[in-house]
């Protein structure tokens, strides 16, 4: 209580530890990697398509 610290403020750490332990939460290290790959993976998505298309019409200027 001196420090300022609520029964209910202990509740919240210990539940957010405990799921971190159990691996049914990420941690914040994790959460960035999670929003860099999905971006990453957004862009090569976007990249493929791009270099579908432009296969496709340079195989169509070819014939």
């Amino acid at each position: 209580a001196s420090l300022g610290i609520t029964d209910k403020l202990l509740y919240n750490w210990k539940a957010k530890f405990d799921a971190e332990q159990s691996g049914s939460s990420l941690n914040s290290d994790e959460r960035a990697e999670l929003l860099r790959l999905r971006k990453e993976n957004k862009e090569l998505r976007m990249e493929k398509e791009i270099l579908k298309k432009a296969s496709a019409l340079l195989l169509k200027e070819t014939k």
